[in-house]
Parts: C-alpha cells; sequence; structure tokens
C-alpha cells in the first residue's frame, strides 16, 4: 500500500473522535500494558507457591465470579454517581487489591484476595463503555469501539510478553507493576476525564431507569442471552482449545504457536476491519461473524497439524474482530440515554458468566464424549446465535440524533433536551454564580446545567424504580 494512502487511512480512522476519547482510550492502553497478573496467575501459584492445578482453578473460578457480581454493581454505580468516580473507585480498588495479592501466602487469604481482584478490575468496564457512548457520535461509536478493542488487543499482547521476562525476575514485582500501572490509569482519568453522565431537568424527566427495567426489557435481555452464546464459544480459544490439542499430543509450543495467530491478527486488522464495517449493517454483521465463530471452532475437529490449527484460529479470530465492536455499538443503540450503565453492566455479566460456564462446559464435554463432540457444538451454537441475531434485529430502533457542540469535541447527540453535566461546577449553592459556570463549561466544551436532586434520570419505561 503506498504511503500517501496508508497516511489517509490513518488520518480517517483517528479523525473526528473527541479529546475526551483519547483520554480513556490512553487509560485503556496503559491499563492491559500492566495487566501481567492474568497471564502468570496459575504460573504462580503451581510453581511459585507450590499449590495443586485445582487449588489454582479455584482462585481462577473466584476471581470470575467476583468479575460476575460487580458487573451488576458497577453498572448501577455508573448510572448512580457518575462514570468518573465509578472508574476511579474501580481503578484504584484494583491498583490496592493487586498490590495487596501479591503479599498473600495463606491459600483462603489468597483465595478471598483474588476475589476482591476480579471484582475491582471487572468494575471499570460498564463505566468505560457507558463514557464512550456519551462523548462520542452514533456514527462513530463503531469506529471508536474497534479503536478501543484494538488498544486492549494490543497492550495485553505487549503484556504477555512481558509477563514471562518479569515473571523469571521476580512475580512479586509483576504484581506491583501492575498495580503502579492501574493507579497511573486512575490518574489518567482524575486528571483528564471530565464527567460525562447526561442528566435531564427536572420538568423533562421521566421515571428513572433500575435493573428491574433491563430485565424487562425483552428485546435487550435477548441481545444478552446471544451475547452469552458468542462467548461461550469464543471463550473455547482459552480454555478448550489448549485441552483439545495437548489430548492430542501437542505441545504447549505448538499452541501457543497457533493462538499467537490471534493476538497478530486482531493487531493488524482490527482498525483496518473496523473501517470496513463502520456504517454497515448491524445485523448481517453479527450474524456472519456468529456463523464464522461457530464454524472457526467447528472446522478444529478435523485439524491434525499445528498449521490447520492455526488456520480455523484465523477464521474465528475474524469473527471476533467482526463482533466486537458491532456488538457494543448494538448496546449503546439499545439503550437509555440514562440507563446506559446498567444496560453496559448486564452486557458485561453476559460475557463474566460465559467465562464461568466455558472451562465446565469443555471439560465435560471433551472428558465424556471427546473434543470433537465440543467443536461440533460450537458449531451449533454458533448457527443459533446467527439465526437468534437474524430474527431479533429485523426491526432495529433508529439511532439519537447527532449536532455537532460549538468545540467539536464532546457531541450534542445527548444534549436536546439532554445536558451533560459537570458536577463540579452544577450546583448553585457552592458560592459559584450561573456566569462562572457558564464560562467554564464553555471551556470544557460542555453545557453545564444544575443538578437538581429531584431531577430524576430519563427512561423509556415509566413506572420503573432504580436499582
Amino acid at each position: 500500500m503506498p504511503a500517501a494512502v496508508m497516511r489517509r487511512a490513518v488520518r480517517e480512522t483517528v479523525s473526528g473522535l473527541p479529546r475526551e476519547f483519547w483520554w480513556l482510550w490512553t487509560s485503556t492502553l496503559i491499563n492491559r500494558l500492566g495487566a501481567f497478573v492474568a497471564t502468570f496467575m496459575a504460573l504462580y501459584l503451581t510453581l511459585d507457591r507450590g499449590y495443586s492445578a485445582s487449588y489454582a482453578g479455584l482462585v481462577a473460578s473466584l476471581h470470575g465470579l467476583g468479575g460476575v457480581i460487580s458487573s451488576l454493581v458497577a453498572g448501577v454505580m455508573t448510572d448512580r454517581f457518575g462514570r468518573r468516580p465509578t472508574l476511579l473507585v474501580a481503578q484504584g480498588s484494583t491498583a490496592a487489591s493487586v498490590a495487596l495479592l501479591g503479599f498473600m501466602h495463606d491459600p483462603v487469604a489468597i483465595a478471598a484476595v483474588a476475589f476482591l481482584v476480579g471484582m475491582a478490575s471487572n468494575a471499570s468496564r460498564p463505566a468505560v463503555q457507558a463514557m464512550m457512548a456519551d462523548i462520542v457520535r452514533p456514527e462513530d461509536r463503531v469506529r471508536a469501539f474497534s479503536l478501543n478493542y484494538w488498544a486492549i488487543n494490543l497492550g495485553f499482547a505487549v503484556s504477555s510478553m512481558g509477563a514471562g521476562f518479569i515473571a523469571e525476575f521476580s512475580y512479586l514485582a509483576g504484581f506491583l507493576i501492575e498495580a503502579g500501572m492501574t493507579l497511573a490509569c486512575a490518574l489518567v482519568v482524575f486528571a483528564k476525564l471530565p464527567e460525562s453522565k447526561p442528566v435531564q431537568a427536572a420538568k423533562e424527566a421521566e421515571a428513572p431507569v433500575g435493573l428491574g427495567t433491563v430485565l424487562r426489557d425483552g428485546r435487550f435481555m435477548s441481545v444478552v442471552g446471544l451475547s452469552f452464546l458468542v462467548a461461550l464459544v469464543f471463550q473455547q480459544g482459552s480454555v478448550g482449545l489448549p485441552v483439545a490439542m495437548g489430548r492430542a499430543g501437542f505441545t504447549p509450543a505448538d499452541y501457543g504457536t497457533a493462538i499467537a495467530v490471534n493476538g497478530v491478527m486482531i493487531v493488524a486488522l482490527q482498525i483496518p476491519v473496523g473501517r470496513f464495517i463502520e456504517h454497515r449493517d448491524p445485523k448481517s454483521l453479527l450474524v456472519i461473524s456468529s456463523l464464522l465463530a461457530g464454524y472457526g471452532f467447528g472446522l478444529t475437529a478435523f485439524a491434525g497439524s499445528v498449521g490447520v490449527f492455526t488456520l480455523t484460529v484465523c477464521v474465528w479470530t475474524l469473527a471476533e474482530i467482526v463482533n466486537a465492536p458491532t456488538q457494543t455499538g448494538l448496546v449503546v443503540r439499545l439503550s437509555p440515554v440514562h440507563g446506559r450503565g446498567r444496560y453496559q453492566g448486564m452486557y458485561t455479566l453476559s460475557w463474566a458468566l460465559a467465562s464461568l460456564v466455558a472451562p465446565v462446559m469443555s471439560g465435560v464435554v471433551i472428558d465424556r464424549f471427546g473434543a470433537a463432540w465440543l467443536w461440533g457444538l460450537c458449531a451449533v451454537v454458533g448457527t443459533a446465535a446467527g439465526l437468534g441475531y437474524g430474527l431479533l434485529m429485523r426491526r432495529l430502533p433508529a439511532e439519537e440524533p447527532v449536532r455537532e457542540s460549538a468545540r467539536g469535541s464532546v457531541p450534542e447527540a445527548v444534549r436536546e433536551p439532554v445536558r451533560v453535566s459537570v458536577p463540579e461546577i452544577s450546583q448553585g449553592a457552592d458560592g459559584v454564580d450561573s456566569d462562572l459556570r457558564a464560562a467554564i463549561g464553555a471551556g470544557l466544551g460542555v453545557t453545564a446545567v444544575p443538578a437538581t436532586t429531584d431531577a430524576p434520570t430519563t427512561s423509556p419505561h415509566a413506572g420503573a424504580t432504580p436499582a
């Protein structure tokens, strides 16, 4: 590709996104660059501490269980207290709990702190996704989510390589470095990201959005169920595939070679594929990606060499590249503006539950029926998810209208009648006069609106009660 074409493609990919998005993106990248503990936790417990593989699996399950619980709690916090406070609490708690985990020696203490790490580390996801939806224009959201997913995988690829070198030097150093980099994420949020939570004036407000509202939203909960099915399939890349390859006589190095293609492809293709799918029909994208995921893993049943295993990884990785930003964008599209945190929390829950169920499912199926049945089941589940998306998305709601702000940074997609609140300057009783509040708000590129205690958030569902 000529250099001029490459420069134009990069410019079109990154242009038009607000400054706040890039600070949020930077925070994500820093966080994933320091994600060492998840990579070497099993080795740390079995090799360094001398615990059994069963105990290491228990700790991993407790870590995942913490993520399941925090998905909903963080979603409620994101809507009730704001995106910025939730991020600061989640990242500060993650830094403290990860550092503490490095000093634990008692098996009960390790398991308990691992549970806390799982809760804290997963709590930031609903807030990040809700804030991204707040500050990015609807037509740019798929591109923004693609860039964020690219940052996650780039950071993970680098941290995975670094984790091995750090583990050889000191496992404790890995815990402390991750804690320090997570704290750096919190500092970025504190210094550079204003609150983006939308609020409404009292005269325009409707019933608040609660968890009951989310659960009663049949279309959205169907999306959550389909997301769970797709996540079950994708999880097999890290839980079913290594076991199946090991039983077929392949070495850990063989598995590492095959699975490395997943990270390489995402880093190399996420941005160009993201540009290709940006304005395409999400129904077709989700149907195709579900089928690719199911049959990509289904083809593993016929793999007899590392090369064929690698080819199957290429197929389902392409599905992952398409599915992740498209599905996240769909969740935003189906979420009421003032319930984005709870809706994102429920969506995150589907992946957290899949991470708990997938290891059990793969183990039982492989032990009782053989690996070929697992890959056949993946094909069936992927097909079911594809059909489900096709039926569910025949009549999608229209996206909200967009108007650019004066500075062109924070979009006004949710400003009429919704406003973006700036908590630090929105209270009339704090001694700051209205002209000064307006001037500060203009400097931030947002419209500051007085926050009232009797102004509930909006919801399309009347009579709902907040969680």
